[in-house]
């Protein structure tokens, strides 16, 4: 694996004061970690400091919120990029979840606090609480319509709710254990649960009622994936007629991340096995990037490239930090990882270089949402951080 490059949290803070200092580090697997530091030699009249790097570094291209440093030594540069803003207001404690809805213009986050909130993504301006679900909710996104929310909580519940009146209107009871992640199914006439209990199942909306238990792992289903499969992948068939209540299942493929260290995709209509894979630890998050590859990362910090077509060996294996990886999202033609060490970061096809989203101090970062060219991330240290990426 490539080099890593590492800033100090602060940095955008730091670098606009004269003389002010950020250190900055370059780690090579196996080599010794080169440090180094950058300084700031005053502030333009246009806001933009200028900055010199110490020996063994380059600053390349700095913006208000960017700096583009690389280390010619190592042959790898990294876009740091600060916040654009953060709302810290929405919630007491950790966030655990986000969603941003298909407009853009809401946001939804669950938090240790207890509490789940709809809010206004432009100001962090809350604007609805979403109360029933006892205990922690662990998952919350918006249907693709931007005007229901689907959560799911330790309390073994999922819950359909309305974002414009905060009104609870469908339960789902069957989990036997917490709820760790969800999906939806097309437009939203079925949803997908996954659960500690080992399960994964399928939901019928309109009549509230479970369709059927997807996959049964005997291991806790950490997250998932729902895909459309290539058409040169074989998915099984059911063993029985479908319900005329499934709608959308034909020709997708669920991917089940799990805590014994394997990552399994099932047929979501045949409910079928499709591949098998072991990883190095717990698989906590996964995601499909096409309808051939996907990625899955685990505890221990591995983010893994799988074909569908064949999973006997990876296509490529990720590792920047031992720290456990805990979401991955697909991104124009790359994707966002974040992780529990604070680092969140782009990895972009064309892009000869990583962008690291800064600020979280060493605070997990737990999920990452989307809406154009903004990027949201939710931390442990209560804090909605929403970057810009209008320069990528």
């Amino acid at each position: 694996m490539a080099a890593t490059m590492r800033i100090q949290s602060d940095w955008n803070q730091v670098l606009r004061r004269n003389e002010g200092e950020a250190w900055l580090s370059c780690r090579s697997p196996g080599k010794s970690t080169l440090y180094g530091s950058l300084t700031c030699q005053g502030v333009g009249s246009d806001g933009i400091p200028e900055i010199s790097a110490s020996e063994g570094f380059a600053v390349n291209e700095i913006t208000k919120k960017s700096i583009l440093v690389s280390c010619p030594h190592e042959n790898v540069s990294t876009k740091f990029l600060a916040p654009y803003t953060s709302f810290c207001r929405i919630h007491q404690k950790s966030i655990i979840c986000i969603d941003i809805s298909s407009g853009g213009g809401l946001g939804v986050s669950s938090s240790t606090d207890g509490t789940m909130k709809i809010w206004q993504a432009a100001n962090g301006e809350i604007r609805r609480l979403l109360e029933g679900h006892v205990y922690d909710v662990n998952c919350c996104r918006f249907f693709p319509s931007g005007l229901v929310v689907l959560s799911g909580g330790m309390d073994a519940q999922l819950k359909i709710w309305s974002a414009e009146d905060a009104s609870c209107v469908v339960t789902f009871k069957g989990h036997k254990g917490g709820i760790l992640d969800t999906a939806v199914v097309d437009r939203g006439r079925n949803v997908i649960s996954s659960s500690r209990d080992g399960t994964a199942r399928l939901w019928d909306c309109g009549k509230s009622a479970c369709l059927g238990v997807v996959a049964d792992c005997g291991s806790p289903v950490n997250g998932i994936a729902l895909g459309v499969a290539d058409n040169t992948i074989n998915l099984g068939s059911p063993e029985n007629a479908p319900s005329e209540r499934e709608i959308g299942t034909e020709g997708k493929i669920l991917l089940l991340a799990r805590e014994d260290k394997k990552l399994q995709g099932v047929g979501l209509q045949s409910r079928q096995p499709v591949f098998l894979f072991v990883g190095s630890d717990a698989f906590n998050c996964c995601t499909f990037l096409s309808s051939i590859y996907l990625l899955a990362g685990t505890q221990d910090g591995n983010i893994y490239q799988l074909d569908v077509r064949n999973t006997k060996a990876p296509v490529q294996i990720i590792h920047r930090s031992g720290a456990p990886v805990l979401c991955l999202l697909p991104y124009r033609d790359g994707f966002i990882a974040s992780q529990g060490d604070g680092t969140c970061f782009i990895i972009q096809q064309d892009l000869d270089h990583v962008i690291d989203l800064t600020e979280a101090d060493c605070d997990p970062v737990y999920k990452v949402a989307t809406w154009e060219k903004q990027i949201y991330t939710c931390c442990r240290d209560g804090l909605v951080r929403r970057y810009q990426l209008s320069d990528l």
